[in-house]
């Protein structure tokens, strides 16, 4: 079965080079039906994109740039905004110019077709699946899932811990993995991410009571400082003059308390760390789940994740 993948993950395979590297190969390629990487360079006065092939040139027609161009439904922005970056196609045809320049008509939209055909619209909710962040927004993350098509990732479903941003737990181009929250009768698929980053117990399972460890503080409130140590794993720490939300802390760690799932802190010293987030340490590993328990079996609160279609 094709094997959909986010945008740009095929662009430096052997496969893709292999069938891009002559016009022998494209014709194959053509011939055989086989999904293709290049990057756009170009983005016409009609909306056309121009791919560099390498062994020549290829076009993309405004129609075929993407699923819903033709009909309306999506806007140009989504051809445009790909100037520079890779794009997945199918060749249509090899064609000579006037000049007897070779160069190949490709389809974007179709490869995003057969993606939604093949792929997303027989995924449920549940399951877990690759992506990589395209673009974010103060309200959340746009995730391409296959092929360019893009599902959204709220913010507030991207970890246990609360932030003012996405881009406190995301750059554009990482790959991730999430889960289908919700599925539409159209196939637009919503996703979250916490329910993959552990549970209360997994993540204070990493942690000992008399260790210093570092954090990020995520909001400082009248009763106290909120410092993350694990993007599902937070802790209160006493309030101290001068202390933002957004910088680094080392804070000692004086006590973990299952029961009532919460972990008291020490801040020995707070500082600025520009460093981009790091990649999301994964405590899932399966590929689908039904239900996600976040609370301890001590605790008496229960925080439960139900994914039902």
């Amino acid at each position: 079965m094709t094997k959909f993948y986010p945008e740009g993950k095929l662009l430096n395979t052997k496969r893709n080079m292999d069938c891009t590297a002559s016009v022998s190969a494209l014709t194959y390629a053509m011939e055989c039906r086989e999904i293709l990487e290049a990057r756009a360079i170009v983005c016409d006065s009609r909306h056309n994109l121009i791919v560099d092939l390498g062994c020549m040139k290829g076009v993309i027609p405004r129609e075929e740039g993407a699923l819903g161009i033709a009909e309306g439904t999506t806007r140009d922005i989504a051809i445009i905004s790909r100037v520079g970056k890779p794009v997945c196609f199918f060749i249509n045809k090899i064609s000579s110019d006037r000049r007897g320049v070779p160069y190949a008509t490709l389809s974007r939209r179709a490869v995003q077709q057969e993606c939604m055909d093949q792929y997303i619209s027989r995924l449920c909710c549940g399951d877990v699946i690759d992506g990589r962040v395209t673009h974010l927004e103060p309200f959340g993350a746009f995730v391409d899932i296959g092929c360019g098509i893009p599902s959204l990732m709220s913010i507030d479903t991207m970890s246990v811990s609360r932030i003012s941003h996405p881009s406190d737990r995301f750059t554009v181009g990482m790959d991730i993995k999430a889960v289908v929250r919700q599925k539409e009768p159209d196939c637009r698929i919503s996703l979250s991410h916490r329910e993959l980053l552990g549970t209360w117990a997994e993540n204070a399972a990493l942690f000992n009571v008399g260790e210093t460890v570092t954090g990020i503080v995520r909001s400082v409130e009248d009763y106290g400082v909120f410092v993350e140590i694990m993007p599902n794993l937070a802790g209160l720490a006493e309030r101290r003059e001068g202390i933002e939300a957004g910088c680094s802390a080392s804070v000692y760690i004086k006590s973990i308390i299952p029961e009532r799932m919460k972990i008291k802190l020490v801040l020995v010293d707070t500082f600025i760390c520009d460093a981009p987030p790091a990649p999301p340490r994964y405590f899932f590993t399966g590929d689908h789940m039904d239900r996600f328990v976040y609370s301890p079996c001590a605790s008496d609160k229960y925080i439960e994740t139900r994914f039902t279609n």
